[in-house]
C-alpha cells in the first residue's frame, strides 16, 4: 500500500487495493418520493468504482430503487423514470373512491409487478430488507422475506395517498413514518461499513419558529373566493377528486400538503435516528429545487445523486482504511 503522502499528492479515481477479503459494506437508502431518483445515481457511481453493496436496506422510494437493483432492473427502471412526463405521470394515478388511499397504485405498481414477478427474497443475491410501519400497533416491520414486489409496494404506501398492504398478517404502511433511513437494519444484517443516502437533507430553515403570525386581509379575500367557487362547482366526483387533489393555482391541493406534512415528519424522524446511530458515510444529494411530486425530472435527480456520490468516495475510502487498520481483513480503497 501507498503511504500517506502519495495518497494526498495525487488526485483522480478510486482505485482499489486488495487486503484480505472484501468489506461487508451496507447501503441505506431513505424515503424522499421523486427525489428517490438520485439513488440511481449513487449505485451508478458506487458500482462503478468497485463499490458493491452485500447488504441494501430501504425506505418507501428507497426500497424501490433497492429492491430493483438487487433483482439485476435497475437498467429498466432507469430507462422508464427518464421517460417519464408530466403527461405519464398523471397517467399512473388511478384515483379511487372507495378504499382508503386516493390513489388505488394498481397502474403505478403494476409495473413493478411485471418487472420483479414473483421474484423473492430469497431470490436476491444481496441481502435486502424494505422498511414498512404496522398500521395500529406502529411496529417498524423489516420486510426481509417473500415476494419482492409486495413488499416495496407496502414500504411506500404513503398513508392517505396509497391504500396500506396486507402482508403475513399484517396491515402494512410507509416505512418513513418510524424510519426514514434505516441505517439499523443495515448493521443488523451484517453490514460493518454502512453508506447511508439522505434525500431530506437538503431541507434548509425547516424547524424554525416564527414567533409573530396571523391572517390578514388576503386571507379574507381567498375565503371569500373559496366559498364562490364551491358554490359554482360541478362535474363529476373524479374530477373533483383530481381538483383536491392536486390543487390550484391559488391552493395546495390535498397531495402537497399531506407530503409536505410527511416531509416533516421524516426529517425530523431522520435527525433523531442519525443523532443516535449515524453512518460510517453520509451521502446527503442536494435535491430541494426537486419537488416531492416532480417524478419527470428523473434524469436530473439521477445527476444530483452521482454528483454527491462522487464527492463521498474519499471518505468511502477513509472509512474502509480505518476498518482495515483495525484488523477487519476489509479491502482498501484509495484515492490514485
Amino acid at each position: 500500500m501507498r503511504d500517506q503522502d502519495d495518497l494526498s499528492a495525487d488526485t483522480g479515481d478510486i482505485e482499489r487495493i486488495p487486503v484480505g477479503a472484501p468489506p461487508s459494506i451496507g447501503l441505506a437508502l431513505s424515503g424522499g418520493a421523486a427525489r428517490g431518483f438520485a439513488h440511481i445515481g449513487v449505485l451508478r457511481t458506487l458500482l462503478a468504482h468497485g463499490i458493491r453493496p452485500d447488504v441494501i436496506t430501504g425506505t418507501s422510494i428507497g426500497a424501490v430503487i433497492a429492491g430493483v437493483h438487487a433483482a439485476g432492473c435497475l437498467d429498466d427502471f432507469e430507462a422508464w423514470a427518464c421517460a417519464l412526463t408530466r403527461r405519464r405521470v398523471f397517467g399512473y394515478l388511478d384515483f379511487s373512491l372507495a378504499g382508503s388511499g386516493l390513489i388505488g397504485g394498481d397502474r403505478l405498481f403494476s409495473k413493478l409487478d411485471s418487472a420483479l414477478s414473483d421474484l423473492t427474497f430469497e431470490d436476491l443475491p444481496v441481502r435486502m430488507a424494505a422498511v414498512a410501519t404496522e398500521l395500529r400497533t406502529n411496529h417498524e416491520i423489516w420486510i426481509t422475506r417473500g415476494r419482492l414486489a409486495d413488499a416495496l409496494r407496502a414500504s411506500c404506501a404513503l398513508p392517505g395517498i396509497f391504500p396500506p398492504s396486507r402482508i403475513g398478517g399484517r396491515w402494512l404502511m410507509d416505512g418513513a413514518l418510524v424510519n426514514p433511513l434505516p441505517i439499523s437494519a443495515a448493521r443488523a444484517l451484517g453490514a460493518r461499513l454502512v453508506i447511508a443516502v439522505n434525500l431530506n437533507a437538503d431541507n434548509f430553515g425547516r424547524g424554525t419558529i416564527i414567533q409573530d403570525h396571523g391572517s390578514d386581509a388576503e386571507d379574507e379575500l381567498r375565503h371569500q373566493a373559496a366559498l364562490k367557487a364551491r358554490r359554482g362547482l360541478r362535474g363529476r366526483a373524479e374530477r373533483l377528486i383530481k381538483r383536491k387533489f392536486l390543487g390550484t393555482r391559488d391552493r395546495p391541493g390535498l397531495s402537497t400538503v399531506m407530503i409536505d406534512a410527511f416531509q416533516v415528519l421524516q426529517d425530523r424522524i431522520t435527525r433523531a435516528r442519525l443523532a443516535g446511530d449515524p453512518p460510517d458515510v453520509l451521502i446527503s444529494p442536494r435535491l430541494s429545487r426537486i419537488n416531492l411530486f416532480d417524478f419527470h425530472r428523473a434524469a436530473e435527480a439521477i445527476a444530483i445523486g452521482a454528483e454527491a456520490t462522487q464527492r463521498a468516495l474519499p471518505s468511502i475510502a477513509e472509512a474502509v482504511e480505518t476498518l482495515t487498520e483495525q484488523g477487519s481483513g476489509y479491502q482498501v480503497s484509495a484515492i490514485r
